[in-house]
């Protein structure tokens, strides 16, 4: 059994942290038996200590190591896959990893400026890889010698000096460290310490007696203050190693942890990778995410979000309530990419204008917006909306649909003086606009609401013969980040339709109304060379189904594709491909209608 789960765990595996909450296991199922370091807490104590973090919405992940001198390139040799884990997608015999550490010597590191960076950016925190998967601490440890001070020539400790610029800059630090996961150390690599190299095999239990709780001590014992901890890939972990970790967050009162020491324990918050959840999740949660399409420095990846793209993801973090780690990867002397340090320039830019709706807000009202995103902050008798517009209408006229309370005034964050008038609909309110935005990428208004927020939920639903017809601009698009991108696009007719669905990790859902429930006959507007199949998910069931060729790439064509059972209210339905029998599509709709035999 355990083979098998490996084989669909390295087929999921993204970086140093897998889609793990698609994974079961023996220990997930035991998983009630471990308590937590904060499991007699009161819903009062833990706001207290979650307070700063769900004020920051924004911080900087760091991922360096001996990984950025190969750089993706061993013996010559591009390494498919991230830059981080090469010496697993390479097989590099641990020995011959080793070496490369002679040649990582980053005498141009300057902590300060990177700290200075981060704050310029709008950040509000620092998680840095202490020790990642190839078992390689940047701090000076006294349980190995696979460490920055004596393993380089370097030879100095570079966690303390950045600790020390944080404390002067007031940006909070946190670490890192990949604890069941080390391909160095014997014992700390896949499955009970069974790797591609010998030097890798022995007992799990005696690394983390020996390396891993020795080293994740020191650490918080010689770097002050400490206010994360992120854990990573807790292969093979169970609740009797993961206890061997308890009493050492009494040695920092108040730190957060991250939900990936064990399998299925939430820990202080959930870590959506590559992608924001569509409708964000029930818990405190952070998207960590790439400016690339790697963690770790890899000299010739070229594929750069744009800093708009960058913005907003941040903005679209913070309106579903979470917040955005977004990762820089030093290189082997200790800069970092010029691409990133402009990116980041241009989102601090953004910020010194528009922080305010993003620090200390709360999830968007709205289910969905069409022009963009909102945030919020609520007081007793009043709450200030902000409404982030990507898409300025062509008009002049933004609808805010459903939208019932009391506006007593309108204003641009980025013009104070500029008051816009409020026109209240049948449907909201419309907002008069410029001919043009202040800002291209997200200009940021601000509507003060009196008295209680009221805003009514308006979800597509089903007509008046109970067709219900699933358009495209409604599907929350989720992509992996490391493939192929699912993108929304439009027609020369202005119809709506899903194109790039190359990666099997990409998928779609609707939030929908069912008033009518029954039994739904399915039909898809597609266009596909060849059949393709995946999962039809309508809340906690799902059905295999499968798309015919329609004869081309761009032959659309309507198939009966099945049928789905919907229950009264509110439904997510996602299309979610199947590894191993999906090629690419294009979509244009997805109808259900309700059959026949409908009981209903």
């Amino acid at each position: 059994m355990k083979k098998l789960i490996l084989i669909f765990a390295l087929l999921l595996f993204a970086s140093k942290g897998w889609v793990y909450s698609e994974i079961d296991s023996e220990e997930a199922e035991s998983k009630a038996t471990y308590k937590g370091p904060y499991d007699d807490e009161t819903s009062g104590q833990r706001d207290a200590r979650m307070a700063w973090w769900r004020e920051a919405r924004f911080g900087l992940f760091i991922h360096w190591g001996v990984y950025s001198v190969p750089a993706g390139t061993h013996k010559g040799e591009q390494i498919e896959n991230i830059g981080e884990w090469i010496m697993h997608y390479g097989q590099i015999p641990v020995a011959e990893y080793q070496r490369y550490s002679k040649q990582f010597n980053p005498v141009d590191y300057d902590p300060e400026a990177w700290v200075l960076m981060a704050k310029n950016a709008g950040m509000k925190y620092i998680v840095i890889t202490a020790k990642h998967h190839d078992g390689f601490a940047l701090f000076d440890t006294a349980v190995s010698e696979w460490d920055i001070v004596d393993a380089t020539p370097y030879g100095k400790d570079l966690l303390k000096p950045l600790a020390e610029a944080a404390r002067k800059h007031d940006i909070k630090l946190g670490l890192y460290y990949s604890h069941a996961q080390d391909w160095v150390h014997p014992g700390g690599s896949f499955w009970d310490g069974h790797g591609w190299d010998p030097a890798q095999n022995g007992s799990m239990d005696d690394y983390l007696r020996d390396i891993a709780v020795p080293q994740v001590k020191e650490l918080f014992t010689n770097y002050g203050e400490i206010s994360i901890l992120w854990w990573d890939t807790p292969i093979d972990m169970t609740p009797a190693r993961a206890a061997m970790f308890d009493g050492l967050v009494e040695l920092q009162p108040g730190i957060i942890v991250n939900n990936r020491l064990l399998y299925r324990h939430d820990g202080d918050l959930r870590t959506p990778e590559q992608n924001v959840p569509p409708t964000g999740l029930d818990y405190d949660w952070e998207a960590c995410m790439t400016m690339n399409t790697t963690w770790g420095y890899k000299s010739y990846d070229d594929d750069w979000k744009s800093s708009e793209q960058l913005i907003r993801n941040l903005v679209d973090s913070a309106s579903k309530g979470g917040n955005y780690l977004l990762n820089v990867g030093p290189m082997a002397n200790g800069e970092i990419p010029q691409a990133s340090i402009e990116r980041l320039k241009d989102v601090g830019e953004w910020m010194s204008v528009n922080s305010s709706s993003i620090y200390g807000t709360t999830a968007s009202p709205f289910i969905r917006l069409p022009w963009g995103r909102a945030t919020k902050k609520e007081y007793p008798n009043a709450t200030e909306l902000y409404l982030h517009v990507f898409d300025w209408p062509e008009d002049g006229l933004l609808k805010v649909d459903g939208l019932r309370s009391e506006v007593s005034g309108a204003y641009f964050l980025a013009d104070f003086q500029q008051q816009i008038q409020v026109n209240k609909t049948q449907e909201g309110i419309v907002l008069v606009l410029p001919d043009k935005p202040l800002d291209e990428i997200d200009t940021v208004i601000v509507l003060k609401i009196t008295g209680k927020l009221d805003v009514e939920r308006i979800l597509p639903r089903q007509d008046g013969e109970g067709v219900l017809v699933l358009a495209m601009d409604d599907a929350h698009i989720h992509n992996p980040g490391y493939g192929g991108r699912l993108e929304l696009r439009q027609d020369d007719n202005s119809t709506f339709y899903l194109d790039g669905w190359t990666d099997f990790q990409s998928r779609v859902d609707w939030l929908v109304r069912i008033d009518k429930p029954g039994i739904f006959d399915i039909y898809a507007e597609v266009a596909a060379e060849e059949s393709a199949s995946f999962l039809l998910m309508a809340n906690d069931g799902q059905k295999p189904l499968t798309i015919k060729s329609s004869g081309g790439k761009q032959t659309f064509q309507t198939q009966h594709i099945g049928q789905l059972i919907l229950s009264e209210g509110e439904s997510t339905i996602g299309m979610h491909p199947q590894m191993s029998l999906w090629n690419p599509i294009m979509l244009r709709s997805v109808t259900l209608k309700p059959a026949e035999n409908n009981p209903h």
